[in-house]
Formats: structure tokens, C-alpha cells, sequence
């Protein structure tokens, strides 16, 4: 398995990120076909008012990077690549890793 990472930056303007992200990036990445998974988790600080490096953290699971990249290449996955640049005004970073998982849970 495949993840790609996506974290975004602290946007210009977090509640307007919020919004966008879930009315309009969510509707086209959801046309993505082939995905085994996506998690989107918003960062929080390990204590105290600090601000974490980073927003957003959204992962996406594929069987492989051959399939990541398939699905990236797809007119879908294109959409959802150029949808990126309208919203992320603190920038993005993307990469690969494979995961290994220690302990099994369950994700709700």
C-alpha cells in the first residue's frame, strides 16, 4: 500500500479554507476513482497556545504508486490536483511513504 501525504499550510484565511475545502475540493476529489482510503485530520497543538507546523493533514491510500499515480492522472484526479492552488493559501507539500502498521486498529 501507498499513502500520499498532503499537508497544508496555516491558511490566510482558516475559515474560508474550511468552507471551500468541504463544499467545493471535497465534492471534486470524491470523483477520484480507485482510492482504498482518505483521511483528513485538522493539526492541534501538543499543548500549550503553540501552533502546530502545519493546518491540515489529508492522506491517500492507494494499492500502489502505480495506482497513485494512476488515479492522479486521471481527468479526476486532475481536477482535484488543479482545485488545489484556489484554496491552499499557506501552501501544501506532498509526498509518499509506505505505511507499516505496529498495531491494527480500527478507523471511524
Amino acid at each position: 500500500m501507498i499513502r500520499l501525504n498532503v499537508l497544508y499550510g496555516h491558511p490566510a484565511d482558516p475559515a474560508e479554507f474550511d468552507r471551500y475545502y468541504e463544499a467545493v475540493h471535497i465534492p471534486i476529489a470524491r470523483t477520484m476513482q480507485g482510492l482504498l482510503g482518505w483521511t483528513i485530520g485538522k493539526c492541534q497543538p501538543i499543548s500549550g497556545p503553540e501552533q502546530p507546523a502545519y493546518y491540515m493533514i489529508v492522506s491517500l491510500y492507494a494499492e500502489s504508486r502505480a495506482a497513485m499515480e494512476e488515479i492522479l492522472a486521471s481527468p479526476a484526479g486532475q481536477a482535484t490536483i488543479a482545485d488545489v492552488p484556489k484554496f491552499a493559501t499557506g501552501g501544501v507539500t506532498f509526498f509518499y511513504d509506505e505505511p507499516t502498521v505496529l498495531v491494527p486498529c480500527t478507523l471511524s
